[in-house]
């Protein structure tokens, strides 16, 4: 396996990873009968699903341009913009097709995955700086879980391909 798809491998398998750990959070019913102690966990579930979105787009970069040298920025539109047209039609297709039909968003006819990443493009330096109320604190969960996983998988269907092809022309 070349040096490329295992690094791409790995930084996707941390992304899932984290994706999967949020899972885990206590839901919204949480903190309905709760004291202000028990609401100290806000934040960290957006923090953490725009880390692993951010590792999702590093991973696809990193198979895309077989180079490990990604974009050092945690913004998720810089990061979908720097991968291949390819790259970001696939994910754009399958976005319109597996998640904006189950999440539409009202203000965009034409609902598309940069909707999404522009919406939360800082949302990683956002909410891990909660007590900086001048940012912007919106964050569509479910939409961008919905995102995140659609993106996960859709790059595990990638490397899988490019696992069983053979390297030697036939």
């Amino acid at each position: 396996m070349s040096a490329r798809l295992s690094t791409a491998i790995r930084i996707g398998e941390a992304a899932k990873a984290i994706f999967r750990k949020t899972q885990s959070f206590p839901g919204p019913e949480f903190g309905k009968h709760a004291d202000l102690r028990e609401s100290e966990h806000v934040g960290v579930e957006p923090m953490l699903l725009a880390l692993s979105m951010e590792l999702a787009l590093k991973a696809w970069f990193v198979f895309d341009y077989d180079d490990p040298k990604v974009v050092k920025s945690h913004n998720l539109i810089k990061l979908f913009d720097s991968l291949k047209p390819e790259s970001q039609e696939k994910l754009d297709a399958e976005f319109r097709r597996s998640v904006a039909p189950y999440h539409p968003n009202g203000f965009f006819i034409d609902h598309s995955i940069r909707h999404i990443l522009y919406q939360h493009q800082d949302a990683f330096t956002d909410w891990r700086y909660l007590h900086e109320a001048n940012k912007s604190m919106m964050f569509d969960q479910g939409a961008f879980e919905a995102t995140l996983e659609m993106v996960l998988c859709e790059f595990e269907k990638r490397y899988r391909i490019e696992r069983v092809t053979p390297i030697w022309p036939s």
